[in-house]
């Protein structure tokens, strides 16, 4: 275990924010990023509820995160903002497999994946970071620190439909009933089904961990980050989805 990880470990259960970061703390690749994240599953026993996965540009690197089963909330959830800095919302897509990937000694090709979509929901992910000079913070630590997660709230999932509009959905998103998407709605990763191929070898291949039926994998914003100022409710709606709002109170 390093310090690092420590460091975070005790930041998230404290709901507190670390002042500065020692540059020999930084990890050294993503490799070693990567294995702070499930450092700190660890630490807290808790066990994969999902994974937050994305991309800058429809061509870019992609990137990743396991979610804490404690850090998955149902739609309708009410929540501390005293827990959360900085706070940004943003809306998003999460998938579920109808079947397990197993670790593998050959990598699973992209047909093999996408065929085995059984669900899809909205979701609203709380972007928070334990490191005080956020976003201005190494990249590598902050992908160590599961990637800026705080909380993923999780809509009704419905069954998977191949011709939906992933690219640009038709969308609304709220708080305390003002529209706060100020472009736009698209992910910049394009369409956001073409991550889930890399989730799958990453777990399988990398660490050896299975995909399974009961992970949410949600993957990336279409509205960009809104900052709420004050306590209140967000609501989002992509068309042909189930609602999904959280309370912060």
């Amino acid at each position: 275990m390093t310090m690092l990880t420590q460091q975070l470990a005790d930041a998230r259960a404290d709901h507190t924010t670390l002042a500065s970061l020692s540059p020999e703390l930084i990890p050294a690749d993503m490799g070693a990023a990567y294995a702070i994240q499930h450092e700190l599953l660890a630490m807290r026993g808790a066990r994969i509820g999902g994974w937050k996965i994305g991309a800058k540009s429809a061509e870019g690197a992609i990137q990743g995160a396991p979610l804490p089963s404690t850090d998955l909330h149902a739609d309708g959830a009410r929540l501390p903002r005293a827990h959360y800095t900085p706070l940004g919302l943003e809306l998003e897509i999460a998938f579920r497999f109808g079947r397990h990937f197993e670790p593998s000694a050959n990598a699973y090709h992209e047909v093999e994946v996408l065929d085995a979509i059984d669900s899809m929901a909205a979701t609203i992910e709380i972007v928070a970071s334990r490191f005080a000079q956020w976003p201005n913070v190494d990249k590598l630590a902050q992908l160590a620190d599961l990637q800026n997660h705080g909380a993923l709230i999780v809509g009704e999932f419905t069954k998977y439909r191949r011709d939906f509009p992933f690219v640009a959905p038709a969308l609304g998103f709220t708080f305390e009933g003002q529209d706060v998407v100020k472009a736009t709605p698209s992910n910049p990763c394009g369409d956001p089904r073409r991550l889930l191929t890399w989730l799958v070898n990453h777990c399988t291949q990398h660490h050896r961990i299975a995909v399974t039926p009961d992970m949410i994998v949600t993957t990336g914003s279409y509205t960009g980050m809104f900052f709420p100022q004050h306590a209140g409710t967000a609501r989002g709606q992509i068309d042909g989805l189930a609602p999904v709002s959280v309370t912060l109170e």
